[in-house]
């Protein structure tokens, strides 16, 4: 009885916080000193059936670092990604890529001669520095930052065998292409609210329009778009990536990268990410929708048919813009998310990425009478006097 109480009361020894790595390491000492012996010719076995080989007695101390089984166990990741494979064209035959290297750089050319010329046309006739030509401007600086975001690593990745982007690089690329593409949404609203402004209140134009308010709202769009860009960056990168690391993309976008993280918090932080863009974008391209409908209905208001169709012939290029750029927009976001191949995929975001930029300054170089006119005034009496 004195026996049994003492061992009841035997006092426990104190945890440690080793003490997981130390049982695992006795486990496996036991299991590698240990050893079964057989029965010896005498015919006598020993006492105890084991025998210590000395050999065989671990010579270093236990590593601190859980084992890779444990460290998945509790949830522990050790692994990091410095880099990410980007799968995007890789699945092309081998003799179209060259094609599209041609075909995007031409196209990628267009688009920064079209915009520099549109800027440089602006800055030149002193007739358009107005607010609308103003915001075009604006408008152009955002689309020439977007692409220099993405197509000068779209294009050298057509021309490598092995198309990678570094972890840092990836999160700024994805930072650059959502502040200067939501940039560029704000900015398409506030030349919505400009036109609204000029056609349904012309009188108080030179007052909400002033040199003050054209510059608040543009750089309004220029804050929002880099908080967007910062929130959704800071979203994603905040993420653990430990499996593979191959964007099903040609540039660090969201949804790929998704794919790609690991963590029960995933699934709430894509939700969130995908609800703050969407609301951005419909937010604005409601505000744009309410600012033609009001501009439509005084439109109809004019008596004579001229005075409507040069009302309405400043807003064509804004809107024509308008549809094209929501309209990629909302086939690539808004798809039902069937089972499509990769280069469906590809093909699909290249329509947003690299299309629609291509044709932005096209449609108001061609659409706008009054840039037009003060494009061959700039451009092509200075290349050629004697024809002005």
């Amino acid at each position: 009885m004195h026996l049994r109480h003492t061992i009841f009361h035997e006092p426990q020894a104190t945890p440690r916080s080793t003490d997981s790595h130390h049982e695992h390491w006795v486990v496996e000492g036991l299991a590698m000193v240990c050893r079964v012996r057989a029965p010896s010719p005498s015919g006598k076995s020993s006492r105890a059936g084991f025998s210590l080989v000395p050999e065989l007695l671990p010579t270093r101390p236990p590593s601190l670092s859980p084992h890779p089984g444990m460290a998945a166990t509790l949830g522990l990741n050790h692994s990091s990604v410095s880099e990410f494979i980007l799968v995007g064209f890789s699945t092309f035959p081998p003799h179209i890529l060259p094609v599209f290297f041609l075909l995007f750089l031409l196209m990628y050319l267009f688009t920064l001669l079209g915009n520099l010329l549109i800027m440089a046309t602006v800055w030149s006739e002193r007739s358009l520095h107005t607010p609308m030509y103003l915001f075009l401007c604006a408008l152009s600086i955002s689309e020439i930052l977007y692409t220099l975001t993405i197509t000068p690593h779209l294009l050298a990745d057509l021309l490598s065998s092995h198309c990678t982007i570094a972890f840092a690089a990836c999160a700024s690329q994805m930072f650059f292409s959502f502040t200067f593409g939501f940039t560029h949404s704000f900015l398409l609203t506030v030349m919505g609210y400009d036109r609204y402004v000029a056609i349904c209140h012309p009188l108080h134009y030179n007052v909400l329009m002033s040199h003050q308010g054209f510059t608040c709202l543009v750089a309004w769009s220029w804050v929002g778009g880099s908080i967007m860009g910062l929130v959704v960056t800071t979203a994603i990168f905040h993420l653990t990536f430990c499996g593979p690391n191959e964007i099903h993309h040609f540039f660090c976008h969201v949804p790929p990268l998704v794919k790609l993280a690991c963590g029960t918090d995933v699934p709430i932080v894509a939700q969130g990410v995908g609800l703050v863009c969407i609301t951005a974008l419909l937010g604005c391209f409601l505000l744009i929708l309410l600012s033609y409908a009001f501009i439509v209905a005084a439109i109809l208001k004019i008596p004579s048919a001229e005075g409507r169709h040069k009302a309405f012939s400043t807003c064509v290029s804004h809107l024509t813009v308008v549809v094209v750029h929501y309209g990629f927009a909302s086939v690539i976001y808004l798809k039902p998310k069937a089972p499509q191949s990769l280069e469906g995929d590809t093909l699909m975001a290249i329509t947003y990425t690299v299309l629609t930029p291509f044709l932005s300054p096209i449609i108001f170089s061609l659409r706008n009478k009054e840039l037009k006119t003060a494009m061959k005034k700039t451009f092509l009496s200075r290349l050629y006097p004697q024809s002005s």
